[in-house]
This record gives structure tokens, C-alpha cells and sequence, in this order.
């Protein structure tokens, strides 16, 4: 995430990446084409419609009223009322054309990107901030949204405009056409591109400011319980102000910038209304130009100031859409961390998992979380991962279910790389249960079935009768069709873990990764999850990170991490007999807590 205030350089998109980003645009548009031709089409008439208006009252003026001719100002009237009528009803069909296309674009966009997300790596989310995210779907798309709901069809229409009321000025008089252009082209084009270059600026920061005002807002949202845990109220909400203070002033630094520019855009067009009747007038005399010329020129003034505001606020528009898309493409673009390969082959059913020396360090650190790391975890086998926190075990665990890749180095399982399994077949042999089950809206079925979302209600109800918690569960009023709601908050947290281990259970996998799934559970809800769990082990290679001494204990063998390297590797009575690191972790947790209570840092 950029500082606040800060505007990232890929940002800034020139004339040729802003160009790009279109080009691609219209690509991702491909599927509403003909809606697209349809609404330029309707669009076009309703240009034509607008710039005829003059020249009914030209000839109603000068044949008509000045003539006398009766017939030419009754034509004049109906031809005027007509294409005014024409008009309307061509205005809405291209309104309603263009939001068909712009609409279904958005949602092919947003679709698109949802996918890409959830394709990504946890390394991904290491770099990439959740409120940022979230910003890219919906601060980012909303500025899309605007310039595709109205943008395109006045961006389109004004060009259009500005061409066809040029030509028919010209066709009119080039005395008063000569005029107008000396007087407006200079003002206008200096003034304008001024406007594009400070605009630009500013609308990439207010783009950038609502990022980290959402930020802001997700953080104080999702963190309100440690928030007010430790009365940090008063902290959140000044840090929210500052950022929200910064988002006020660059909105209205934005704001004076256009104030500037359309004023004397405004001022222009009134002072060219007074130079065409000043010239005209003469011309009248002259008998150079007709009286109904004259008025035809300034009702067609209009519609040549009015495309160059629009074309102008457009700008700002159009590249803040582009700076968006480009963010958006980006993450469209992004490259898993942790992808398939090309020739994937499927895990076996057992296997022995093995770490090969690996090495690996996050993204930005100045030292590896884990380095020259070997061992083998035999089927059925259970390991205890301990070490004091930030030792490296985490990551160890997280490599061996392939949640990241190593630096340097493999990790196997039935001797094929895990690198060149298919991912289907690795989420099926490897199972990850984290040390809080997350639950998503919907029922407790819905939330189960995530793990296998072709399983049947008798698999469901198999999984939780395996792992002995089916009574408890269909005991609710409303069984297993019980809405969870947001985040599982209607129940506790022993049984939103007891969710996540039948989730797990319905996988049936080979191998079970655990991050102490009862640590942050009350005495009389961990018992029955400890049970639970115990059940879901049996038969299973199962790797622990263990925060306690009583999970140690029960493991076949114990794996210490220290300083991001493997110290020891052994049984709870080898390790303690060797009075090395995990005897003074043993000797620790004994001392803190009784035995089979202990527990330790992660």
C-alpha cells in the first residue's frame, strides 16, 4: 500500500498505456459489440438532430419571417418540432443501449477479477492489503461505472457534435466561423492543456486516497473487538480523520482545478456570443450574411462550447477510468505464486511427505523464514511442529501443504513434487485445518459442503457422524439447515471448529496439516473437539504446529525449529534425555501451566 497522499508512478498512464488500457477494453467488450455499433448509430442521429435545430430557425428567420413567406416559417416549425420530438426518443434508446453494454461489461469485469482473486496464493495476500482490494472492486469500479452509465455516450456525442457544428459553421458563413475559431482555439487549447496535466494529477490522488481511506475503514471494522479491548478508540478514529482529511482535500483540490477551467470555458462562450453579434450585425448590414445566419450561429455556439466542457470533464473521467482498469488488469494479470504446472499429475493416495532442503524467505524480508530444512513424514505418522515464535514452524507447515513454494529446494509426497501435482489432487491427499474455523453466511450444511461442493446431505451427515458430533448438531431447531450467519456468528467457537474439522472429514484426505485446533477453545468446548479431532486423525499422516505440551506428547515424533533451521528431531523422551532446545521448551511449558493444560508460543 502507498502512503497516504502518495501516487504510484504505474499510475500515471501516458497517452500510449492509457491508449493500451482502452484497446484491451474494447477487447474485454468484444460480446456486446453490436449493442456498442447500435448506440454510436443512435447516437450520431441524435447529434444530427441537435445541430438541425439552427438551421430550421435560420430558414424560419430569414425565408419566413423576413421573406414573408408563410409556408417556409410553417415548415420551419414542423421540421424543428419533429427532429425535437426525434431527438427524445432517440436519446433514450441510445441511453438504454449503451448501459445493455456498459452494465454487462462491469459485470463480466467484476467476475473476472473475483476469479483472479481467488486463484491467487497466500503470497499474494501478503502483499496486497484486504481494504485494497476491496477498494479495486468497488471505488474502482464505481469510477467505471460513471464513465460507462453517461461518459461514453457524451464522449462519443460530443465529438460528434463538435465535428458536424464546425462543418455546418462553416457552411453557414466562414466570416463568423473565422471569428469564432481565431477568439476560442488559443484560449481554449492553452487552457486546456493545462486542465489534462493538473487534473490528471489530482484525480489519480483522489483515486489513491479513497484506497487508503477505505483501508482505514476495513481495519477499524474488522478489528473493533482489540480496538476496544485496549481502549484504542480514540487512536482508530484519529487515524481515520487524518486519512479522511486528506481524502476531503484532495476531492477539493480536484474540485478548483475544474472550477477554473469550466469558468472560463463559460466566459469564452458568453464573449463569443457578443463578438458573432457585434460581427454579424455588421455583416447584416453589409447584406453579407442573413439576420437568421447570424441566430443560427449562436444557438450553434452552444453546441460547440458544450462538447469542448464535456470533452474536457470527460478527460478526468476517462483517466481515472483508465488508471482504475489498469489497477484492475493487473490483478487480472497477476500470476499465482503457487500455480499449476502445465503436465500436472495427480498425488497417489499414500505416500511419504518430505521436505527435500528447503529454503525460504517472504517477499521483502532480510532473512529467511526457513533455511536447508529436510525431513520425512512416514504415512500415518503424526509430527509436532514447536519452536519459540517466529522460529519458522508456520512456514514450514505451510510448505508441506503447499500454501507457498520453497525458495530453494522440494517438497514431495509419494515421491512425485508437489510443484508438479495437480492442485485438485494436492487439496485432496492435503488437507489444512487452521486454528479458527472460518464460516461463511449460509447453513451449517452449506458450510460443510464448501470442502466438496458435489457431496450429497448423506456424505454431509457421514462426516459429522465420523468424527461423533451429528447429534449435536441436528439437536438445533432447525438441525443442519441452521443459518450460521455472518462469520458464524450464531455459534460458539467450539462448534464452528467442530464445522471445520467435518469439512475436512468430508475430504477424507491423506494427510491433515493442524495448527492446534483447540488452543483457543474453552475447557468444556475443547473437549469436545479434542475429541473430534481425535477421531479425524486416525489412519491419517498428520503434521501439527503445536502450542501445547499435552498435543506433543501424543506425536509419533517432534520436529524443533529454531532461528528458521531444523535443531531436533525425535520423541518426546529422546529430545527431553538430550537436554537440548526442546528439553528447556518442555521444562517452560511445565512450569507455566500444568501439564496437560501447557502451552506455548507460536
Amino acid at each position: 500500500m502507498w502512503a497516504a497522499g502518495a501516487v504510484s508512478d504505474e499510475d500515471k498512464l501516458d497517452r500510449a498505456e492509457t491508449s493500451r488500457v482502452l484497446r484491451r477494453s474494447l477487447q474485454f467488450a468484444q460480446p456486446y459489440r453490436r449493442t456498442i455499433w447500435w448506440a454510436i448509430g443512435l447516437v450520431s442521429v441524435s447529434a444530427l438532430c441537435t445541430v438541425a435545430g439552427p438551421v430550421f430557425v435560420k430558414t424560419g428567420l430569414d425565408h419566413g419571417i423576413a421573406d414573408g413567406d408563410a409556408s417556409a416559417l410553417n415548415l420551419s416549425v414542423a421540421g424543428f418540432i419533429t427532429i425535437v420530438v426525434i431527438g427524445y426518443f432517440v436519446a433514450r434508446a441510445q441511453q438504454l443501449a449503451i448501459n445493455r453494454a456498459g452494465e454487462g461489461f462491469l459485470r463480466d469485469l467484476r467476475v473476472t477479477v473475483f476469479d483472479r482473486l481467488q486463484a491467487q496464493s497466500m503470497a499474494f495476500f501478503d502483499r496486497n492489503k484486504a481494504g485494497v482490494l476491496v477498494s479495486r472492486m468497488t471505488a474502482d469500479i464505481e469510477s467505471m461505472g460513471e464513465l460507462i452509465q453517461w461518459g461514453l455516450l457524451q464522449f462519443v456525442g460530443a465529438g460528434l457534435l463538435l465535428v458536424m457544428t464546425l462543418v455546418l459553421m462553416t457552411a453557414l458563413s466562414w466570416q463568423l466561423t473565422l471569428v469564432v475559431v481565431l477568439f476560442v482555439a488559443p484560449i481554449l487549447g492553452l487552457a486546456s492543456a493545462k486542465f489534462q496535466r493538473l487534473s490528471n494529477g489530482a484525480y489519480l490522488d483522489v483515486r489513491e486516497r479513497v484506497g487508503t481511506n477505505l483501508s482505514n475503514l476495513q481495519e477499524g471494522i474488522t478489528g473493533v473487538r482489540v480496538i476496544q479491548a485496549y481502549g484504542r478508540e480514540a487512536e482508530t478514529q484519529r487515524r481515520f480523520v487524518l486519512s479522511n482529511r486528506a481524502l476531503y482535500k484532495s476531492h477539493l483540490h480536484s474540485v478548483k482545478i475544474s472550477t477554473w477551467y469550466f469558468g472560463l470555458v463559460e466566459w469564452s462562450g458568453i464573449v463569443s456570443i457578443a463578438l458573432i453579434v457585434g460581427v454579424g450585425g455588421v455583416l447584416v448590414r453589409n447584406d453579407t450574411v442573413g439576420f437568421g445566419t447570424v441566430a443560427a450561429f449562436v444557438l450553434l455556439l452552444a453546441n460547440l462550447f458544450e462538447p469542448v466542457q464535456q470533452l474536457s470533464q470527460l478527460y478526468n473521467t476517462v483517466q481515472s477510468a483508465a488508471a482504475s482498469l489498469h489497477k484492475l488488469y493487473t490483478l487480472i494479470d497477476a500470476v499465482p505464486d503457487v500455480a499449476e504446472h502445465p503436465k500436472a499429475v495427480p498425488l497417489p493416495a499414500v505416500g511419504v511427505l518430505e521436505a527435500h532442503h528447503i529454503t525460504f524467505a517472504y517477499e521483502g524480508a532480510d532473512r529467511p523464514a526457513l533455511s536447508e530444512v529436510s525431513l520425512a513424514v512416514a504415512p500415518g505418522e503424526r509430527l509436532a511442529l514447536v519452536g519459540p515464535t517466529g522460529a519458522g514452524k508456520s512456514t514450514l507447515a505451510k510448505l508441506l501443504s503447499r500454501l507457498y513454494d520453497p525458495t530453494q529446494g522440494s517438497v514431495t509426497f509419494g515421491e512425485v513434487d508437489l510443484r508438479l501435482a495437480s492442485l485438485a489432487s494436492l487439496r485432496e491427499r492435503v488437507v489444512v485445518v487452521p486454528q479458527e474455523g472460518f464460516l461463511f453466511g449460509g447453513t451449517i450444511r452449506d458450510n460443510i459442503r464448501i470442502a466438496r461442493p458435489q457431496a450429497t446431505d448423506g456424505e454431509v451427515a457421514s462426516a459429522l457422524q465420523a468424527i461423533g458430533v451429528l447429534e449435536r448438531f441436528e439437536e438445533f431447531p432447525e438441525g443442519l439447515e441452521t443459518e450460521v450467519r455472518e462469520r458464524g456468528s450464531r455459534l460458539s467457537a467450539g462448534e464452528r471448529q467442530l464445522v471445520s474439522l467435518a469439512r475436512a472429514a468430508l475430504v477424507d484426505p491423506a494427510v491433515l496439516v493442524l495448527d492446534e485446533a483447540t488452543s483457543n477453545l474453552d475447557p468444556g468446548t475443547e473437549a469436545v473437539v479434542e475429541q473430534a479431532l481425535e477421531r479425524l486423525m486416525e489412519g491419517r499422516t498428520v503434521i501439527v504446529v503445536a502450542h501445547r505440551l499435552s498435543t506433543v506428547r501424543r506425536a509419533d515424533r517432534i520436529a524443533v525449529i529454531d532461528h528458521a533451521r531444523l535443531t531436533e528431531l525425535g520423541t518426546h523422551d529422546e529430545l527431553v534425555a538430550r537436554g537440548g532446545r526442546y528439553a528447556a521448551l518442555a521444562e517452560a511449558w511445565a512450569r507455566s501451566q500444568p501439564a496437560a493444560e501447557g502451552s506455548a508460543g507460536r
